[in-house]
Protein backbone atom coordinates (compact mmCIF):
# COMPACT_ATOMS: atom_id res chain seq x y z
CA UNK A 1 0.00 0.00 0.00
CA UNK A 2 1.10 3.61 -0.30
CA UNK A 3 2.06 5.21 2.67
CA UNK A 4 0.80 8.62 1.94
CA UNK A 5 1.38 10.18 5.08
CA UNK A 6 5.08 10.78 4.16
CA UNK A 7 5.69 13.73 1.77
CA UNK A 8 5.34 12.82 -2.15
CA UNK A 9 9.17 13.04 -4.27
CA UNK A 10 9.47 11.13 -7.80
CA UNK A 11 12.45 8.58 -7.28
CA UNK A 12 14.12 6.91 -10.50
CA UNK A 13 16.00 3.95 -9.62
CA UNK A 14 18.37 1.69 -12.38
CA UNK A 15 19.69 -1.37 -11.85
CA UNK A 16 23.07 -2.21 -13.91
CA UNK A 17 22.95 -4.68 -16.47
CA UNK A 18 25.79 -6.81 -15.15
CA UNK A 19 24.23 -7.89 -12.02
CA UNK A 20 22.95 -11.52 -11.42
CA UNK A 21 19.03 -11.88 -11.11
CA UNK A 22 18.33 -13.81 -8.21
CA UNK A 23 15.55 -16.16 -8.27
CA UNK A 24 12.63 -16.70 -5.74
CA UNK A 25 10.31 -19.58 -6.09
CA UNK A 26 6.95 -19.03 -5.40
CA UNK A 27 5.08 -19.85 -2.20
CA UNK A 28 2.93 -22.98 -2.86
CA UNK A 29 -0.36 -22.40 -4.04
CA UNK A 30 0.85 -19.77 -6.45
CA UNK A 31 1.32 -19.54 -10.17
CA UNK A 32 3.01 -17.01 -12.77
CA UNK A 33 1.05 -16.62 -15.74
CA UNK A 34 1.50 -14.08 -18.45
CA UNK A 35 -1.07 -11.61 -20.32
CA UNK A 36 -3.98 -12.45 -22.01
CA UNK A 37 -6.63 -10.56 -24.09
CA UNK A 38 -9.46 -9.32 -21.29
CA UNK A 39 -6.48 -9.32 -18.51
CA UNK A 40 -6.71 -5.52 -18.57
CA UNK A 41 -9.86 -5.48 -15.93
CA UNK A 42 -7.74 -7.65 -13.06
CA UNK A 43 -4.45 -5.07 -13.98
CA UNK A 44 -7.23 -2.32 -13.26
CA UNK A 45 -8.30 -4.08 -10.12
CA UNK A 46 -4.48 -4.91 -8.34
CA UNK A 47 -3.26 -1.52 -8.93
CA UNK A 48 -6.54 0.24 -7.44
CA UNK A 49 -6.83 -2.41 -4.66
CA UNK A 50 -3.22 -0.85 -3.81
CA UNK A 51 -3.91 2.90 -3.68
CA UNK A 52 -2.56 3.61 -7.17
CA UNK A 53 -5.64 4.67 -8.71
CA UNK A 54 -8.89 6.34 -7.21
CA UNK A 55 -11.03 4.37 -8.86
CA UNK A 56 -11.13 1.11 -10.95
CA UNK A 57 -12.10 3.08 -13.93
CA UNK A 58 -9.65 5.62 -14.12
CA UNK A 59 -7.07 2.13 -13.67
CA UNK A 60 -7.87 0.71 -16.69
CA UNK A 61 -7.99 4.12 -18.26
CA UNK A 62 -3.98 4.14 -17.39
CA UNK A 63 -3.72 0.63 -18.55
CA UNK A 64 -5.36 1.07 -21.87
CA UNK A 65 -3.20 4.47 -22.66
CA UNK A 66 0.37 3.32 -21.99
CA UNK A 67 0.04 -0.40 -23.06
CA UNK A 68 -1.15 -0.34 -27.00
CA UNK A 69 0.70 -2.90 -27.87
CA UNK A 70 -1.16 -5.99 -26.78
CA UNK A 71 1.39 -8.75 -28.98
CA UNK A 72 4.32 -7.23 -26.08
CA UNK A 73 1.66 -6.98 -23.32
CA UNK A 74 1.63 -11.38 -24.00
CA UNK A 75 5.18 -11.27 -23.44
CA UNK A 76 5.97 -8.24 -20.81
CA UNK A 77 3.27 -8.38 -18.62
CA UNK A 78 3.00 -11.27 -15.39
CA UNK A 79 0.73 -12.07 -12.89
CA UNK A 80 0.45 -14.25 -9.78
CA UNK A 81 -2.38 -15.91 -9.50
CA UNK A 82 -3.41 -17.89 -6.73
CA UNK A 83 -4.87 -21.41 -5.91
CA UNK A 84 -8.23 -20.50 -7.43
CA UNK A 85 -6.49 -18.64 -10.53
CA UNK A 86 -7.63 -15.19 -9.34
CA UNK A 87 -4.71 -12.56 -10.54
CA UNK A 88 -3.51 -11.55 -7.27
CA UNK A 89 -0.16 -9.31 -8.53
CA UNK A 90 1.28 -7.73 -11.88
CA UNK A 91 4.61 -6.15 -13.12
CA UNK A 92 5.13 -5.21 -16.30
CA UNK A 93 9.05 -5.05 -18.18
CA UNK A 94 8.22 -2.04 -20.60
CA UNK A 95 10.47 0.18 -22.38
CA UNK A 96 10.27 4.32 -22.59
CA UNK A 97 12.87 6.09 -24.21
CA UNK A 98 14.98 9.01 -22.56
CA UNK A 99 15.54 10.98 -25.67
CA UNK A 100 16.94 8.56 -28.48
CA UNK A 101 17.76 6.06 -25.89
CA UNK A 102 15.23 3.11 -25.53
CA UNK A 103 15.29 1.79 -22.11
CA UNK A 104 13.51 -1.53 -20.16
CA UNK A 105 11.92 0.05 -17.37
CA UNK A 106 9.76 -1.95 -14.44
CA UNK A 107 6.58 -0.53 -14.56
CA UNK A 108 3.69 -1.03 -11.96
CA UNK A 109 4.69 -3.56 -10.11
CA UNK A 110 1.62 -4.23 -7.69
CA UNK A 111 0.01 -7.05 -4.89
CA UNK A 112 -3.37 -7.06 -3.68
CA UNK A 113 -3.12 -5.97 0.03
CA UNK A 114 -4.64 -9.41 1.51
CA UNK A 115 -1.68 -10.89 -0.38
CA UNK A 116 0.89 -8.69 1.11
CA UNK A 117 4.03 -9.97 3.07
CA UNK A 118 3.97 -13.55 2.10
CA UNK A 119 7.12 -12.87 -0.36
CA UNK A 120 5.12 -12.35 -3.35
CA UNK A 121 6.94 -8.85 -4.39
CA UNK A 122 10.35 -10.16 -4.22
CA UNK A 123 9.38 -13.49 -6.65
CA UNK A 124 7.28 -10.80 -8.93
CA UNK A 125 10.73 -8.96 -8.88
CA UNK A 126 12.66 -11.67 -9.95
CA UNK A 127 10.30 -12.57 -12.38
CA UNK A 128 10.13 -9.58 -14.23
CA UNK A 129 13.81 -8.99 -14.05
CA UNK A 130 14.54 -12.57 -15.35
CA UNK A 131 12.04 -11.86 -18.34
CA UNK A 132 13.86 -8.09 -19.06
CA UNK A 133 16.86 -10.55 -19.95
CA UNK A 134 14.91 -12.73 -21.92
CA UNK A 135 13.49 -9.91 -23.57
CA UNK A 136 16.15 -7.01 -23.90
CA UNK A 137 19.58 -8.63 -22.63
CA UNK A 138 21.79 -7.68 -19.97
CA UNK A 139 20.72 -4.16 -19.73
CA UNK A 140 20.41 -1.67 -17.35
CA UNK A 141 17.01 -1.61 -16.28
CA UNK A 142 14.78 1.74 -15.11
CA UNK A 143 12.08 2.45 -12.56
CA UNK A 144 9.85 5.06 -11.68
CA UNK A 145 8.62 4.96 -8.19
CA UNK A 146 8.35 7.56 -5.36
CA UNK A 147 8.58 7.91 -1.52
CA UNK A 148 5.30 6.61 -0.74
CA UNK A 149 6.17 3.24 -1.70
CA UNK A 150 9.27 3.61 0.45
CA UNK A 151 8.55 -0.04 1.74
CA UNK A 152 9.08 -1.13 -2.02
CA UNK A 153 11.94 1.19 -2.46
CA UNK A 154 13.99 -0.80 0.22
CA UNK A 155 12.92 -3.80 -1.72
CA UNK A 156 14.19 -2.99 -4.79
CA UNK A 157 17.84 -1.99 -3.59
CA UNK A 158 17.99 -5.42 -2.47
CA UNK A 159 17.48 -6.38 -6.19
CA UNK A 160 20.56 -3.95 -6.76
CA UNK A 161 18.58 -0.83 -7.76
CA UNK A 162 19.82 2.21 -6.76
CA UNK A 163 18.79 5.82 -6.80
CA UNK A 164 19.87 7.75 -10.03
CA UNK A 165 21.21 11.10 -10.70
CA UNK A 166 20.74 11.03 -14.19
CA UNK A 167 18.89 14.13 -15.61
CA UNK A 168 15.88 13.80 -17.93
CA UNK A 169 15.07 10.37 -17.84
CA UNK A 170 12.08 9.42 -19.83
CA UNK A 171 8.93 11.87 -18.63
CA UNK A 172 11.25 12.59 -15.10
CA UNK A 173 13.65 16.24 -15.09
CA UNK A 174 14.70 13.59 -11.97
CA UNK A 175 14.97 16.90 -9.90
CA UNK A 176 14.11 15.12 -6.51
CA UNK A 177 16.70 12.33 -5.88
CA UNK A 178 18.21 14.41 -2.68
CA UNK A 179 15.12 15.08 -1.14
CA UNK A 180 14.03 11.19 -1.93
CA UNK A 181 16.80 9.75 -0.38
CA UNK A 182 17.13 12.22 3.10
CA UNK A 183 13.45 11.73 3.38
CA UNK A 184 13.79 7.82 2.96
CA UNK A 185 17.40 7.99 5.29
CA UNK A 186 14.65 9.31 8.00
CA UNK A 187 12.30 6.59 7.33
CA UNK A 188 13.93 3.89 7.46
CA UNK A 189 15.72 4.65 10.97
CA UNK A 190 11.94 4.33 12.25
CA UNK A 191 11.90 1.13 10.52
CA UNK A 192 12.08 -2.49 13.02
CA UNK A 193 16.05 -3.68 12.92
CA UNK A 194 14.83 -6.97 10.86
CA UNK A 195 13.22 -5.30 7.92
Amino acid sequence: MLDKSVPYYNILMCRPGNLDVPHYDLPEGFRFSLYEEGNEKDWAEIEWSVGEYPRRVDALAKFQSKYFYPHELKRRCVFIENSKSEKIATATIWWEYSGVRRDPWVSYVAVKPEYQGQGLSKCLISRILEMSEEIEGKRDVYLHTQTWSHVAVRLYKKFGFYITREPNLYKYPNDEWEQAEALLEEIYRGYPKDR
